[in-house]
């Protein structure tokens, strides 16, 4: 009956993970933003970063973090801390988005829910361990309407731009030596990004409502690294230093223009199919230089109880070559610090064995908007909460809840200040594999 059981949670665990995977490669390839950012318009849009809900509660800590709760965990954003997996862990998840947008005593409130991540990570003992998965890079979502005219001629146009990059990658990490881990992940980056411009006309129904619909089809191949020295302190605590960094990573961009007329019509709810293309076009492809990255940070733990860090994290975006008309991106700096507790390892209470974490972190983008910085900051919260375990203690899992509460702009200067909470949910799952029985 116990084999039986053991069974049946690993097939539904499985299940799980592989539908949620495919759900993710057909969000991939649909290119479904959850963006609703005026701000990710600049760039490559909002920058995901390689986080897991663990990580995102605690503010977006990561290049020191090599264990959770006195066990190895996979932190996709360190490759390095492959080195130490003693488990295989399995990792999937999904976040929502819930944006509001304020300007000049106006807001909108918007919601969205998607695909996560999907991420696994199998050791190799005294050979190190490996990491690959599935995971968004940035997406796209920005919307603008004005009413404008020439002469006579009212017309209404609208501005939104939809889309998104995934990441596909592949890791290793090794110990070369006592306490010290490297490790490199090779990321394919893929997807579109589209630029759309409606003009629609008022007031003349013989007119016929425009769209401009620019794509720039993204493929490219990326490769970061990072670096961790782990260390015992009187036997109680660990603490553990990080280093991540990028290469001069380039990838390409292929751009192309649709141009189409459609029926007019004064109902907003309904959608004209176009009448007739204009104009198309493909252009040649551009290379696109990606940030150069450096973020160092560390862990201070003891073994079960807590964990406490702090990043601090480096982007030059000012080679990136902008769209026309938009300002040049500039050089980013940001912080992290948080931590988490689990109040009694030993306890039989559930809740003294749930871990509670917190963090804060702050951005200064590359993005400067009507002559004005804009800033990004969050205030994170979640929980690691655990699950029976199984197979004789060798199975053990966790589901990871974590919500960042943030703001990113203000309202002077005449800028949009974007409040929002991103819901991140995680499962996980550590289970030791390839072992040899000597009674089945």
């Amino acid at each position: 009956m116990h084999r039986r059981s053991i069974e049946s949670f690993t097939k539904i665990a499985l299940q799980f993970l592989l539908g949620l995977g495919l759900f993710g490669i057909q969000q991939g390839y649909a290119q479904r933003s959850t963006s609703h950012s005026p701000y990710s318009q600049f760039g490559l849009g909002q920058m995901r970063n390689d986080l897991l809900p663990q990580t995102r509660a605690m503010g977006g800590i990561s290049t020191g973090v090599r264990y959770l709760t006195g066990l190895p965990t996979l932190n996709i954003a360190n490759p390095a801390s492959y080195s130490g997996l003693n488990r295989t862990v399995l990792e999937a998840g999904m976040y929502g988005n819930f944006t509001q947008l304020s300007r000049d005593n106006m807001s909108d409130n918007t919601a969205d829910f998607a695909f996560g991540h999907l991420a696994i990570g199998i050791p190799l003992q005294k050979y190190g361990g490996f990491s690959f998965g599935l995971l968004p890079f940035s997406d796209v979502g920005y919307s603008s309407r004005n009413v404008e005219s020439i002469d006579d001629l009212v017309y209404e146009k609208q501005i939104f731009g939809e889309g998104g990059i995934n990441k596909a990658y592949l890791g290793y990490g090794v110990s070369p030596i006592k306490g010290l881990s490297v490790g490199a992940n090779a990321g394919f980056l893929f997807g579109n990004l589209y630029d759309i411009t409606q003009v629609k006309f008022l007031s003349d129904l013989s007119a016929y409502p425009a769209e401009l619909k620019e794509t720039r089809n993204i493929r490219g191949v990326t490769v970061d690294y990072g670096i961790q020295y782990s260390k015992s302190i009187n036997r109680k605590y660990n603490l553990t230093l990080g280093y991540t960094g990028t290469l001069n990573n380039t990838i390409n961009a292929r751009p192309s223009r649709f141009i189409t007329i459609s029926e007019n019509n004064f109902d907003d709810e309904y959608i004209a199919p176009p009448l007739d293309t204009i104009s198309t076009g493909t252009f040649p492809t551009r290379k696109i230089q990606l940030p150069l990255k450096h973020n160092v940070g560390f862990t201070l733990s003891k073994g079960y109880n807590w964990l406490i860090g702090a990043d601090f994290k480096y982007a030059d975006w000012s080679n990136f070559e902008v769209l026309e008309g938009q300002n040049k991106l500039e050089k980013s700096y940001g912080f992290a610090v948080g931590g988490q507790i689990k109040p009694d390892p030993t306890s039989v209470r559930y809740w003294n064995q749930v871990d509670y974490r917190l963090g804060f972190r702050y951005n200064q983008t590359p993005v400067v908007y009507r002559n004005q910085r804009i800033n990004d900051m969050a205030v994170s919260v979640g929980v690691g909460l655990p699950l029976p375990e199984t197979n004789f203690g060798r199975t053990f899992s966790q589901i990871n809840i974590s919500a960042e509460f943030g703001q990113q702009g203000s309202l002077n200067h005449n800028l949009v200040r974007e409040r929002y909470i991103n819901i991140n949910f995680g499962f996980t799952i550590n289970d030791s594999w390839f072992i040899r029985r000597s009674l089945d």
